[in-house]
This record gives structure tokens, C-alpha cells and sequence, in this order.
């Protein structure tokens, strides 16, 4: 038995991506070595977006409305504890290179 109904699912995203790439666009400029510089902003998003969990939603409001408030704080804090520990990952990277 098929299924006749075509899924779109162009909808369906990681809620975490937004977040992160908005978290290290506001805080790269506490980091002047890194924020003039766009590729390694978005090495800081990828090392971030690997040390999270992936929440997939399709609206916005599918986050607020399926978590608990203190998911949602829990999750807020786990995402900026990821970018603060992925901007001094790449910081910590870059200068190495500089010297090797």
C-alpha cells in the first residue's frame, strides 16, 4: 500500500541553527580577533551546533508550545554555554596556527 500524499518537509528545521548563528552574531564583537573574520564565525557556529542537541521543529511556536518552561530555560543555557565554549575553542585554534 503507497501513500498518494506528497510530505513537504522544507518546513521542518533545527530551531538551534537561528539561535546560534543570532547568539555569535551578538557576541563576536567580544572577540575582536574572531569577528571580523566570517569564516571563523562560522567555525564558532559549527563547533556550537555540535555540541547541542538537535531541535527540529517547523514553527517557532512548536518550540515554546512543546517545552516546559524549564526545558526551555535549560535549553537557552545549554546554547549559550555552547557558543561561549565555541568562540574559545576557535580562539584557542587560531592562535595556535599563528604560532605553528
Amino acid at each position: 500500500m503507497s501513500v498518494d500524499i506528497l510530505a513537504d518537509f522544507t518546513s521542518v528545521r533545527n530551531r538551534n541553527e537561528q539561535a546560534v548563528f543570532d547568539a555569535v552574531a551578538r557576541q563576536a564583537e567580544r572577540f575582536p580577533g574572531l569577528s571580523s573574520n566570517a569564516e571563523l564565525l562560522a567555525d564558532v557556529a559549527c563547533v556550537a551546533l555540535n555540541r547541542l542537541p538537535p531541535r527540529y521543529i517547523r514553527h517557532e511556536v512548536d518550540f515554546v508550545f512543546y517545552l516546559s518552561e524549564r526545558e526551555r530555560s535549560q535549553s537557552e543555557r545549554h546554547l549559550a554555554e555552547a557558543v561561549e565554549y565555541a568562540f574559545g575553542f576557535v580562539q584557542a585554534r587560531t592562535a595556535m596556527r599563528a604560532r605553528g
